[in-house]
């Protein structure tokens, strides 16, 4: 079940259109029809950057074809080839997709995909339309990420992983964050800002450029004072400056962006769920009276190599994390119309100082244990 579940994650992405018409590029992947000749196509990266393709037989072009073809456009090494996948990827649903896969034929078939796995409305499924990725692979081991030295590759792993800290995907302490942050600035920025120069770049480009979102906006949303706001833009900017400072002076004159962007990945790979697949569900909500019967929490659910996360969508932080040596696993199918597919986690804790077994249920058509 784990395994089919590691091939459900993404972000964004997108499959192109037939270039000889002018119908929006998810809008004609639906509709082409003459797929023997050449078209274009484009595979989305991390960092608003994407890969454009001429292609023939787009029809029955399989994921390993479009790997050589996108390998090849990045110099990206055979030796590392494994590092990426690609993903068809919407806000509904995120898969990631095997060599044999035909892309286009599974854009075909979205929509059947969606009543399938998500708990989508209707209205929902029919504007939904998934876009095509090309992004770290799942099943990659963190340890050999750790042994990449082509920069090309290490910046592609750096813009998902800043990606997905600027989103709270990756939840993290403000060490974190606002260390990953400083690395940041001095990817983009060298190393050599003063203060004021730092200031200046950080005000034009927004603190949201290098801070998680939630972060930048508050604990409240936003800001209850333009005073608060002020006081709260200040404080963040000096503490990202005293990190940007001991980059500088412990990386030397004008360290290596390799350097640096390993540097970030290492930061990453502290966190468990770091090159986690992720999908949707909710958990029960602990009974608060009779208001509050019945109600649950929407959950992100990371699944890697190592483990499982479940983590808390509004608050941006981990509710429950277990290797998979620590947990034992079920699976429950609806037994009548309106009822739930369940993923049940079960595991040792504690209440009070004693050991207790404890149970989570977990509500979502995502995990099924099924492959595509």
């Amino acid at each position: 079940m784990f395994e089919a579940t590691l091939e459900m994650e993404g972000d964004e992405c997108s499959f192109p259109p037939d270039s000889s018409d002018d119908h929006s590029l998810r809008g004609s992947v639906a509709s082409s029809a003459t797929l023997s000749r050449a078209q274009d196509v484009l595979i989305y990266l991390f960092g608003d950057s994407a890969v454009h393709l001429t292609l023939e037989g787009l029809g029955t072009v399989t994921v390993q074809e479009l790997g050589r073809n996108v390998r090849e456009a990045l110099h990206i090494p055979e030796s590392v080839q494994d590092v990426f996948a690609f993903w068809l990827c919407s806000p509904l649903l995120e898969l990631q997709l095997k060599t044999r896969h035909q892309p286009y034929k599974l854009c075909r078939q979205w929509h059947d995909l969606l009543y399938r796995f998500t708990e989508a409305s209707e209205e929902d499924i029919s504007q939904d339309e998934p876009c095509l990725q090309y992004r770290r692979s799942v099943f990659y081991p963190k340890s050999k990420e750790l042994q990449i030295q082509e920069e090309g590759v290490l910046r592609l792993l750096y813009e998902e992983a800043r990606s997905n800290i600027l989103t709270g995907r990756y939840p993290c302490d403000p060490e974190h964050w606002t260390s990953l942050g400083a690395l940041s600035i001095a990817l983009d920025e060298g190393t050599s800002l003063d203060s004021k120069q730092f200031t200046t770049t950080i005000r034009e480009k927004k603190l949201s450029s290098y801070l998680p979102a939630h972060v930048t906006m508050g604990s409240g949303g936003l800001f209850s004072t333009l005073r608060g706001k002020s006081s709260r833009q200040v404080g963040l900017e000096q503490n990202l400056f005293k990190e940007y400072s001991k980059i500088c002076t412990s990386a030397g004159s004008s360290p290596e962006p390799t350097q640096l962007l390993h540097q970030y990945l290492n930061t990453c790979h502290t966190l468990p769920y770091y090159g986690c697949a992720f999908f949707f569900g909710e958990i029960d909500k602990p009974a608060q009276g009779i208001l509050q019967r019945g109600k649950r929490k929407a959950v992100n659910i990371g699944i890697c190599l190592e483990g499982v996360y479940v983590m808390d969508v509004k608050e941006k932080h981990v509710l429950l994390g277990l290797r998979f040596s620590e947990l034992s696993w079920d699976h429950s199918y609806p037994e009548e119309e309106g009822d739930s597919h369940i993923l049940w986690l079960e595991f040792d804790g504690d209440e009070d100082g004693t050991p207790v077994n404890k149970l989570l249920k977990i509500y979502s058509k995502q995990q099924v244990p099924e492959v595509l």
